[in-house]
């Protein structure tokens, strides 16, 4: 059994976010890029189910759709654990163009569990595992929680308006995952990077794939309103405030 799981290269969420040319274009200069965190959980997850598995599960393997500079991200991804990576030399325009490579390089070399993360940090579009799923023409579930393997079938649970919901399945499948699904992300170890170094790397070549979106302008949120202190003995002051400003009441 094999396990691949997508992950984006992403800025850190500490990142102080500033955009260029008349805020047309998102200012790279000075970033920190990090693994995608849901994608980083979704790797944590992968590496747990092969120790589990007594074997059974022989590779994780990372893929990423990104420019040369993406690789320190994808190493760390194999510093973590994976066991091989792929690199699509192409931009990521939107989610569209990134299903559409991933699926061409999946098509050639299938695996049994996808996972990715149910969203990016920087766009928060919740698409690419919908669509790689149906470019794929392979199940998907969405808003995975957790995800246990039992012989052949699989294990699925997510989190819905008062309960749990349990699923089960047979690969191959797409599990899109959430918060739940691994505690806390794995850290490379010394021996890890040292290790990752050796591992395969692989660069696939890019199909010809139009996207269908495109950002014609950003804008940061505007800035917050300073705090208004109020006396706590005059109710009827807050009272206005919470009515005719923050209208809550």
């Amino acid at each position: 059994m094999k396990i691949l799981v997508c992950i984006s290269n992403v800025p850190d969420t500490t990142t102080k976010i500033k955009f260029v040319d008349n805020n047309t274009k998102f200012d790279t200069n000075g970033i920190q890029w990090i693994i995608n965190p849901w994608d980083e959980l979704a790797l944590t997850r992968a590496l747990q189910l092969k120790e589990e598995s007594n074997g059974a599960i022989e590779k994780i393997t990372v893929i990423n759709v990104g420019l040369i500079d993406s690789e320190p991200t994808i190493r760390k991804a194999l510093a973590i654990g994976a066991d091989d990576a792929i690199r699509i030399n192409a931009e990521p325009l939107d989610a569209y163009s990134v299903a559409a490579q991933m699926a061409e390089v999946i098509k050639k070399d299938p695996y049994d569990i996808i996972m990715a993360g149910i969203e990016s940090s920087d766009y928060n579009g919740s698409l690419v595992g919908g669509m790689l799923a149906e470019f794929l023409d392979i199940p998907s579930v969405s808003s995975v929680s957790s995800l246990n393997i039992d012989g052949g079938n699989v294990e699925l649970s997510r989190e819905i308006s008062g309960g749990k919901e349990i699923l089960e399945t047979k690969v191959p499948f797409l599990a899109i995952v959430q918060k739940g699904i691994a505690i806390d992300p794995r850290i490379p170890s010394m021996r890890g990077i040292m290790m990752a170094r050796k591992k395969p790397l692989n660069v696939s070549e890019p199909i010809e794939v139009d996207s269908l979106t495109e950002y014609s302008v950003y804008e940061l949120p505007k800035p917050k309103s300073k705090c208004k202190m109020v006396d706590p003995e005059n109710v009827k002051e807050l009272i206005d405030l919470l009515h005719n400003e923050a209208k809550i009441i």
